[in-house]
């Protein structure tokens, strides 16, 4: 990555141009109340205290309103405004009032809404992956704060995984060719049954790889790690010396600040003031500082022997010899502990 993302520490007196950028900046989060966007709205709050105020895209839930849900006591999120919508809906499903706070307001977007669910349907996933980020773009091109001023030309920063192009040995930061028309699959989600999509769908799923350090998710190594903690998870069919390519959040977060910051700057010094090409930044670990699987089990072994059951789990290249296993280890004790139990 061609620039760095570190923050002046709030101790510090030191002047950041990035907290520069952001003084007075009013911020609109989609996919605030997930992983990342939990992280980014907690960054921006307390290491640019100066910011303006930052719009959260949420969803009433438990039959609570977006108000009712960040009812907090506390001077510092006076700044957020709670906005309700869903980027699956047609407009997000923002009202017209508040649509209009946002063009007339919003200075910089933060995409980070999606669905990580494997077991969702293919229409869901196309709805809020692919159209849901259509419909960010068409309310960004309706925000005045960020079409291009003699004083000012603000971003749109939209976060991804990093695995979109995994079967290429070595991806580039570019935009590459879809592999089939966007259109197309959007046309077969929207009109196709649930049940011939079904027949589309893979019929294997895969380990996603996601943040560490700390975590609010269960998707992916998060749930075998929970699995293995209790003993009950004792073998994964995956080879030791594979590199886990995982990356702690605050990283990928001030990158992701960061981003909003350097391509506003790289426009007015490359561009001379005209709009930016699209930029597309890689935030991982495996090129950087890889480790492997075989390095974290060990460790989550060490630790694991102090509860009861001794768990221990083990990586199994042969996919035979996992078989096996999982019948000793996972099937016979399931099937005493379901006769037990019942």
């Amino acid at each position: 990555m061609p620039f760095s993302f570190t923050f002046s520490s709030p101790r510090s007196n030191l002047a950041s141009p990035i907290k520069t950028f952001y003084k007075g900046k009013n911020v609109f989060i989609t996919g605030a109340t997930g992983f990342v966007g939990v992280t980014i709205l907690e960054k921006l709050l307390r290491d640019i205290p100066e910011i303006g105020t930052v719009y959260l895209l949420m969803r009433p839930k438990k039959g609570k309103t977006v108000a009712q849900q960040l009812k907090i006591d506390e001077k510092r999120f006076d700044k957020i405004v709670p906005i309700e919508g869903d980027v699956g809906q047609e407009h997000l499903g923002i009202s017209e009032a508040e649509r209009q706070v946002l063009i007339d307001n919003v200075h910089v977007v933060f995409h980070s809404a999606a669905t990580l669910d494997f077991f969702q349907s293919l229409k869901e996933t196309t709805n809020i992956n692919l159209l849901g980020t259509r419909r960010v773009v068409e309310l960004c091109k309706q925000l005045s704060k960020l079409e291009v001023s003699e004083d000012s030309f603000h971003t749109l920063v939209h976060v991804s995984s990093a695995y979109v192009n995994s079967y290429i040995t070595e991806v580039e930061e570019k935009l590459y060719p879809a592999p089939d028309d966007p259109e197309k699959v959007i046309h077969l989600a929207e009109t196709l049954s649930d049940e011939a999509l079904k027949e589309l769908e893979p019929n294997h799923r895969c380990l996603e790889t996601t943040h560490t350090r700390w975590t609010i998710s269960k998707n992916g190594p998060q749930g075998f790690f929970m699995g293995a903690s209790r003993g009950i998870l004792r073998r994964l069919p995956l080879d030791p010396t594979i590199i886990m390519d995982y990356i702690p959040v605050d990283v990928v977060v001030n990158a992701i600040i960061t981003t909003g910051y350097y391509v506003t700057r790289s426009s007015k010094v490359k561009n001379a003031g005209k709009p930016a090409d699209l930029q597309i930044f890689h935030l991982t670990s495996s090129t950087y500082k890889p480790f492997r699987f075989e390095f974290l089990i060990n460790k989550i072994n060490a630790y694991l022997h102090e509860y009861p059951l001794v768990p221990k789990s083990k990586l199994v290249k042969s996919l035979f010899i996992f078989r096996l296993g999982a019948i000793l280890f996972h099937f016979i004790p399931g099937f005493f502990l379901d006769l037990v139990t019942n």
